[in-house]
């Protein structure tokens, strides 16, 4: 039976409004760690004004956010149950004949709302303001010693001309292109033939195109060009690939990104692990409002909801931990990326299940 359509817009905004403000409060945390970070790193940088920092750090904060989401949902539920439950409006629910299943059926509804939302418009945008975010990294840190976070990225490469180490400060994600490079030459017997410094590199079929190098050959004058060409066999599909980790590529383009690295005869399975993942979420955050149901009903003149409220913690971070080590194991393999991305989901909703079905039916 469905709850009355007045009382469940009470109780869904009850929902809505403090997993809202558990979200945003975690929001603000990670946004002002972020930009004292980012201000510690941008030192002396040339064009790393403080304004520009609060942007980029807005840029970035967002991914770092989602991470958090199940916990808001989780601890979001059980404050809303908690606030209803303190000032007796479940108690006059209950007297009025109205049961536990149907009062969480609003929060269940926020629930898979908020998973859908957050899947289908909140992860595109922050994925897309990730690339932004790397891109101006690329621009302001790729040239400050100071600011480097201490991250370099490394290739290694054999082409017609030999050998060549390539290593860059950073990588602009979803891109073959690199910032803050360094390039150290050998022919094919191994010997070091010369240093080129560029502020940027593209990797195109068969060539790297590095921008502002300055050529340090063994044995003559430094030079530097515009533009300069390195002859690579590397494939840029595979460049972009190892520099553009599954959580920067937004939902909607996953699909075709796991269809072009296949066709192209690479390993497309972190890939398609983080679209499990994220189809997955809905059901995700109903396991998290389920299990702040189990813990979060019991009425306060009857004591020990502290003990509960800590047992939900605990519960909730045994679940981050089954997801985090399926991912692993999905990811390299091990177990399928549908199993590994649905089986905490599920699990956690029938477990959140039965322990409502125990309490409130017996």
């Amino acid at each position: 039976m469905l709850i009355g359509a007045t009382l469940g817009r009470y109780f869904a905004m009850r929902f809505v409004r403090t997993i809202l403000g558990v979200f945003l409060t975690v929001f603000t945390l990670v946004y002002t760690l972020d930009f004292v970070e980012l201000l510690r790193r941008a030192g002396d940088a040339e064009g790393a004004s403080t304004g520009l920092m609060a942007q980029l750090s807005l840029y970035r904060t967002p991914a770092v956010a989602e991470g958090v989401l199940p916990f808001a949902i989780l601890f979001g539920s059980m404050a809303a149950l908690l606030q209803l439950s303190r000032k007796l409006e479940l108690v006059v629910a209950r007297a009025a004949g109205i049961s536990a299943w149907q009062f969480l059926q609003p929060g269940v509804f926020v629930a898979l709302a908020i998973g859908a939302f957050t899947v289908g418009v909140y992860n595109p945008v922050s994925a897309l303001m990730k690339q932004r975010s790397t891109e101006i990294e690329a621009k302001i840190f790729s040239r400050s010693t100071k600011a480097n976070s201490g991250k370099d990225l490394w290739i290694r490469q054999r082409s017609l001309d030999g050998q060549a180490i390539i290593r860059a400060d950073t990588a602009v994600e979803g891109t073959t292109t690199l910032a803050g490079v360094s390039v150290f030459t050998f022919d094919e017997a191994g010997i070091f033939t010369a240093q080129i410094e560029a502020a940027k590199a593209s990797l195109h079929d068969g060539y790297w195109e590095l921008s502002q190098a300055r050529v340090m050959a063994k044995g003559q004058p430094a030079e530097s060009f515009d533009t300069y060409l390195i002859a690579s066999t590397l494939v840029p599909s595979q460049v972009r690939q190892r520099f553009t980790p599954p959580e920067s590529v937004p939902f909607w383009q996953l699909p075709e990104t796991i269809s072009r690295f296949e066709r192209a005869g690479l390993d497309a399975t972190r890939y398609r692990l983080q679209y499990d993942v994220l189809l997955a979420r809905p059901v995700l955050f109903l396991a998290m409002v389920l299990v702040a149901a189990s813990v979060s009903l019991r009425f306060f003149r009857f004591g020990g909801v502290g003990k509960l409220v800590l047992g939900g913690v605990a519960a909730g971070f045994v679940l981050y931990v089954a997801r985090q080590v399926l991912e692993g194991l999905g990811a390299s393999g091990i177990v399928t990326p549908a199993v590994a991305a649905w089986f905490p989901a599920v699990v956690g909703s029938l477990l959140g299940t039965l322990t409502l079905l125990y309490q409130e039916d017996g």
